[in-house]
């Protein structure tokens, strides 16, 4: 039996919103077992200071045209059309605003990163989300390298004693410095080493910024944060039987399916708990900057938002 397909609306037109559509409404969606059709999109106008160049946004259109999804003009016709939602904006001050009206719907959503531009507001999105009762998925597509969730299962390197990762970190002034691109690395150590991140402190330098986490059982995570000379993602896991490589990006299909499996059966695939600890990691390590390299309380960085 075929499973009925899901429709779904895109808000935001980026890179993300065109490599996804071509996943889910490839020719081949049948054979790769997808239930999601993206069918509508709407493109708000963007912050300038963040803004892909019009021959960028010209491509993505183009690109997503050709794979049958009608143009509108308004999130209202995107709700209208869709079972489910993308709001792939390619930044994260707009967020809020522009999902309140999806939540209202009571349609499920996935919101690329950054979730907003500080603690304060990804906070008041799931609170918004919680009061409406609607789920909300956010994840970097570093999270699922082919060999993340064998390694958090006991996997390749035994029990797990410590992660590090690196990847780009080119800082947007307004967000939260790791939350522009820093996200990606930091979301695939935390695929690895999991909640319960205790403190973390900063060393920053022009080029490069080194962030580390103290998880509980004195075990290290950290990220590298790369803004000078060669730039990719990678990583290594210490365990108590050995060293692996992670953190590769491997393309979008693996994040796609996630989303893909979440629309379809409404399950979280990463608790809300976690991507919230996520950003407050970031938090915490802009305040250790301010701090001169002090190690920040993550509970404490939570805390003190009051929503």
């Amino acid at each position: 039996m075929v499973k009925p397909k899901i429709s779904v609306g895109i808000i935001g037109l980026s890179v993300h919103s065109a490599d996804f559509t071509e996943i889910l409404n490839a020719v081949d969606t049948e054979a790769e077992g997808y239930n999601s059709k993206v069918v509508a999109i709407y493109h708000p106008k963007g912050n300038p200071d963040v803004e892909f160049s019009e021959d960028q946004l010209q491509n993505f259109a183009d690109r997503i045209s050709k794979q049958g999804v009608s143009m509108v003009n308004s999130i209202e016709e995107v709700i209208e059309m869709s079972d489910a939602v993308m709001l792939l904006t390619n930044d994260g001050r707009p967020h809020l605003e522009q999902v309140l009206p999806v939540l209202k719907a009571d349609k499920p959503v996935y919101i690329d990163k950054p979730l907003a531009e500080n603690l304060e507001n990804v906070m008041k999105l799931f609170h918004e989300a919680n009061r409406y009762g609607v789920k909300v998925f956010s994840s970097s597509a570093l999270r699922y390298g082919s060999q993340n969730t064998a390694i958090k299962a006991g996997e390749y390197v035994g029990e797990l004693l410590g992660a590090q990762t690196y990847g780009p970190a080119p800082l947007q002034k307004s967000h939260v410095d790791m939350y522009w691109d820093g996200i990606h690395g930091i979301e695939s150590l935390y695929s690895v080493m999991g909640t319960g991140c205790q403190t973390v402190s900063r060393t920053s330098a022009k080029g490069t910024d080194l962030i580390v986490g103290k998880w509980p059982g004195d075990k290290l995570g950290y990220f590298r944060g790369i803004r000078m000379g060669k730039v990719g993602f990678g990583g290594t896991v210490f365990g108590t039987n050995g060293i692996n490589s992670i953190g590769k990006f491997e393309g979008y299909q693996r994040l796609v399916r996630a989303i893909d499996d979440f629309f379809l059966t409404g399950n979280l695939p990463v608790a809300q708990e976690e991507t919230i600890e996520i950003y407050a990691f970031m938090e915490a390590a802009d305040e250790s900057k301010r701090q001169g390299g002090k190690p920040i309380n993550i509970s404490d960085t939570i805390n003190r938002i009051k929503i």
